[in-house]
Protein backbone atom coordinates (compact mmCIF):
# COMPACT_ATOMS: atom_id res chain seq x y z
CA UNK A 1 0.00 0.00 0.00
CA UNK A 2 2.87 2.70 0.57
CA UNK A 3 5.16 1.44 -2.41
CA UNK A 4 7.78 0.39 -0.33
CA UNK A 5 10.10 -2.05 0.71
CA UNK A 6 11.50 -3.11 4.94
CA UNK A 7 14.94 -1.03 4.36
CA UNK A 8 13.81 2.12 3.11
CA UNK A 9 11.26 2.24 5.38
CA UNK A 10 13.16 2.16 8.90
CA UNK A 11 15.09 4.63 7.10
CA UNK A 12 11.72 7.06 7.37
CA UNK A 13 9.88 5.96 10.45
CA UNK A 14 10.60 5.48 13.87
CA UNK A 15 8.05 3.14 15.57
CA UNK A 16 4.50 1.57 14.47
CA UNK A 17 2.60 5.13 15.10
CA UNK A 18 4.98 6.41 12.13
CA UNK A 19 3.33 3.41 10.16
CA UNK A 20 0.13 4.03 10.92
CA UNK A 21 0.37 7.82 10.51
CA UNK A 22 1.91 6.73 6.90
CA UNK A 23 -1.05 4.07 6.11
CA UNK A 24 -3.64 6.89 7.20
CA UNK A 25 -2.58 9.27 5.22
CA UNK A 26 -2.20 7.30 2.18
CA UNK A 27 -6.03 6.53 2.32
CA UNK A 28 -6.77 9.87 3.25
CA UNK A 29 -4.74 11.32 0.26
CA UNK A 30 -7.82 9.60 -1.74
CA UNK A 31 -10.46 11.67 -0.28
CA UNK A 32 -12.02 14.29 -2.34
CA UNK A 33 -12.81 16.96 -0.61
CA UNK A 34 -15.91 19.49 -1.59
CA UNK A 35 -15.63 23.70 -1.76
CA UNK A 36 -17.34 24.15 1.26
CA UNK A 37 -21.30 25.16 0.90
CA UNK A 38 -23.31 26.91 3.40
CA UNK A 39 -27.01 25.29 1.78
CA UNK A 40 -25.35 21.84 1.76
CA UNK A 41 -22.81 21.47 4.36
CA UNK A 42 -24.65 18.47 6.14
CA UNK A 43 -24.65 16.36 3.02
CA UNK A 44 -21.20 17.21 2.11
CA UNK A 45 -20.23 16.32 5.96
CA UNK A 46 -21.98 12.67 5.18
CA UNK A 47 -20.28 12.60 1.84
CA UNK A 48 -17.08 12.97 2.95
CA UNK A 49 -17.19 10.70 5.78
CA UNK A 50 -18.72 8.22 3.74
CA UNK A 51 -15.46 8.63 1.85
CA UNK A 52 -13.53 7.86 4.39
CA UNK A 53 -15.38 4.67 5.70
CA UNK A 54 -15.19 2.77 2.08
CA UNK A 55 -11.82 3.20 2.71
CA UNK A 56 -11.58 2.12 5.84
CA UNK A 57 -13.49 -0.96 4.87
CA UNK A 58 -11.43 -1.95 1.84
CA UNK A 59 -8.51 -1.65 4.13
CA UNK A 60 -9.69 -3.62 7.33
CA UNK A 61 -7.59 -3.08 10.22
CA UNK A 62 -6.89 0.88 9.46
CA UNK A 63 -9.51 2.06 11.24
CA UNK A 64 -7.90 0.37 14.25
CA UNK A 65 -4.66 2.81 14.06
CA UNK A 66 -6.93 5.89 13.48
CA UNK A 67 -8.62 4.99 17.02
CA UNK A 68 -5.03 5.24 18.69
CA UNK A 69 -3.20 8.07 17.31
CA UNK A 70 -3.81 12.05 16.43
CA UNK A 71 -1.90 12.11 12.96
CA UNK A 72 0.61 14.45 11.32
CA UNK A 73 0.56 13.63 8.30
CA UNK A 74 -0.20 16.49 5.89
CA UNK A 75 -3.20 14.19 3.75
CA UNK A 76 -4.70 13.36 6.82
CA UNK A 77 -4.39 16.94 8.31
CA UNK A 78 -6.12 17.81 4.76
CA UNK A 79 -9.05 15.87 5.54
CA UNK A 80 -9.53 17.53 8.94
CA UNK A 81 -8.98 21.14 7.51
CA UNK A 82 -11.55 20.68 5.39
CA UNK A 83 -14.22 18.82 7.33
CA UNK A 84 -13.50 21.83 9.70
CA UNK A 85 -14.43 24.17 6.36
CA UNK A 86 -17.74 22.47 5.95
CA UNK A 87 -18.24 22.97 9.70
CA UNK A 88 -17.54 25.89 9.64
CA UNK A 89 -19.45 27.45 6.57
CA UNK A 90 -22.50 25.57 8.23
CA UNK A 91 -22.46 28.61 10.47
CA UNK A 92 -21.11 25.93 13.37
CA UNK A 93 -19.15 27.19 16.16
CA UNK A 94 -15.24 26.35 16.47
CA UNK A 95 -15.06 24.52 18.98
CA UNK A 96 -18.70 22.51 18.37
CA UNK A 97 -17.35 21.61 15.10
CA UNK A 98 -13.64 20.58 16.76
CA UNK A 99 -15.63 18.45 18.79
CA UNK A 100 -18.30 17.50 16.41
CA UNK A 101 -15.24 16.51 14.19
CA UNK A 102 -13.83 14.43 16.59
CA UNK A 103 -16.53 12.56 17.43
CA UNK A 104 -17.58 12.07 13.41
CA UNK A 105 -14.26 10.74 12.94
CA UNK A 106 -14.44 8.40 16.17
CA UNK A 107 -18.07 6.98 15.10
CA UNK A 108 -16.66 6.23 11.42
CA UNK A 109 -13.46 4.38 12.87
CA UNK A 110 -15.78 2.47 15.10
CA UNK A 111 -18.44 1.44 12.59
CA UNK A 112 -15.65 0.57 10.31
CA UNK A 113 -13.63 -1.88 12.91
CA UNK A 114 -16.92 -3.69 13.72
CA UNK A 115 -17.53 -4.29 10.36
CA UNK A 116 -14.06 -5.53 9.34
CA UNK A 117 -14.00 -7.47 12.52
CA UNK A 118 -17.44 -9.04 11.49
CA UNK A 119 -15.91 -9.98 8.02
CA UNK A 120 -13.03 -11.60 9.63
CA UNK A 121 -14.98 -13.61 12.10
CA UNK A 122 -17.04 -15.14 9.14
CA UNK A 123 -14.12 -16.51 6.95
CA UNK A 124 -12.78 -18.44 10.09
CA UNK A 125 -16.09 -20.94 10.00
CA UNK A 126 -15.19 -21.98 14.00
CA UNK A 127 -16.44 -18.61 15.06
CA UNK A 128 -19.83 -18.58 14.31
CA UNK A 129 -21.29 -15.77 16.99
CA UNK A 130 -22.12 -13.85 13.68
CA UNK A 131 -26.07 -14.50 13.33
CA UNK A 132 -28.05 -13.68 10.51
CA UNK A 133 -31.10 -11.56 10.70
CA UNK A 134 -33.46 -14.74 11.21
CA UNK A 135 -31.31 -16.78 13.79
CA UNK A 136 -31.35 -12.96 15.69
CA UNK A 137 -35.31 -12.39 15.48
CA UNK A 138 -35.53 -15.94 16.74
CA UNK A 139 -33.48 -14.69 20.02
CA UNK A 140 -35.37 -11.91 20.75
CA UNK A 141 -38.46 -13.24 20.05
CA UNK A 142 -37.93 -16.18 22.38
CA UNK A 143 -36.93 -13.65 25.09
CA UNK A 144 -39.04 -14.28 28.56
CA UNK A 145 -41.77 -11.89 27.79
CA UNK A 146 -42.09 -10.71 31.49
CA UNK A 147 -38.47 -9.69 31.43
CA UNK A 148 -38.15 -8.33 27.95
CA UNK A 149 -41.41 -7.07 26.68
CA UNK A 150 -39.66 -4.35 24.71
CA UNK A 151 -37.20 -6.31 22.80
CA UNK A 152 -39.70 -9.13 21.96
CA UNK A 153 -42.45 -6.89 20.56
CA UNK A 154 -40.18 -4.56 18.59
CA UNK A 155 -37.28 -7.32 17.76
CA UNK A 156 -38.17 -6.87 13.99
CA UNK A 157 -37.43 -3.31 14.05
CA UNK A 158 -34.77 -3.84 16.18
CA UNK A 159 -32.52 -5.67 13.84
CA UNK A 160 -34.05 -3.70 10.28
CA UNK A 161 -31.57 -1.64 8.12
CA UNK A 162 -28.46 -3.12 6.55
CA UNK A 163 -25.25 -1.41 8.04
CA UNK A 164 -24.76 1.32 5.78
CA UNK A 165 -28.37 2.14 6.65
CA UNK A 166 -27.29 2.39 9.97
CA UNK A 167 -24.28 4.05 9.21
CA UNK A 168 -26.22 6.57 7.67
CA UNK A 169 -28.62 7.05 10.43
CA UNK A 170 -25.73 7.13 12.80
CA UNK A 171 -23.96 9.74 10.97
CA UNK A 172 -27.26 11.94 10.23
CA UNK A 173 -27.82 11.64 13.84
CA UNK A 174 -24.65 13.62 14.77
CA UNK A 175 -25.16 15.85 11.86
CA UNK A 176 -28.61 17.08 12.03
CA UNK A 177 -28.35 17.91 15.54
CA UNK A 178 -25.24 20.81 14.87
CA UNK A 179 -27.16 23.73 14.43
CA UNK A 180 -25.59 26.97 13.34
CA UNK A 181 -24.82 29.28 16.26
CA UNK A 182 -27.39 31.67 15.60
CA UNK A 183 -29.93 28.97 15.61
CA UNK A 184 -28.93 27.72 18.88
CA UNK A 185 -31.22 28.58 21.81
CA UNK A 186 -28.91 27.29 24.35
CA UNK A 187 -25.81 29.17 22.28
CA UNK A 188 -22.80 29.55 25.14
CA UNK A 189 -23.96 26.64 27.43
CA UNK A 190 -21.94 23.63 28.24
CA UNK A 191 -23.97 20.92 30.22
CA UNK A 192 -22.26 18.12 31.78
Amino acid sequence: MLGTGPSSLYAHIVNKDDIDDLLIGRLFAEVVLPEPDSEIWRDQLLGVYTQIRDLYLKYPGVSRAALAMVSTNLDTLRVGEGILAILLAGGIEPKTAGWARDAMSLYVSAYALEQSLVQQRRRHQDQEWVLSHEELLDRFTALPAEQFPHTRRHATELISGTGPDRFRFALGLLVNNLLPAAGRSDAGVESA
